[in-house]
C-alpha cells in the first residue's frame, strides 16, 4: 500500500508525517526522515493494523495557497 509522506524542515532536523496513520518521525536529512517514517509506519501497521477502509485510491494530495501574514494584517485593518 502506498501512503503519503509530508516532509517539513524543522529547526534542527527534517520532520516526516504520514497523515493517513497520523505517524511522525524525523531525521537529519530528507532521506533519513523518510526512512525513519517508513519504519515507524511499518511498526504501526504491524502492531495496530491499517485503519478500516483505508485505501490509497481515496487519497488526494494537493496544495493550497493562503494569504501571508502581511496580507492577513492588511485585511484586518
Amino acid at each position: 500500500m502506498d501512503l503519503t509522506a509530508v516532509i517539513k524542515r524543522g529547526e534542527k532536523q527534517f520532520v516526516a508525517l504520514c497523515p493517513q496513520l497520523d505517524v511522525v518521525s524525523q531525521g537529519p536529512t530528507i532521506e533519513e526522515a523518510i526512512k525513519n517514517l517508513k519504519e515507524a509506519c511499518e511498526l504501526y501497521v504491524e502492531e495496530i493494523g491499517l485503519p478500516e477502509g483505508l485505501s490509497s485510491e481515496d487519497i488526494i494530495v494537493t496544495t493550497i495557497e493562503v494569504k501571508g501574514h502581511e496580507t492577513a494584517q492588511a485585511v484586518r485593518a
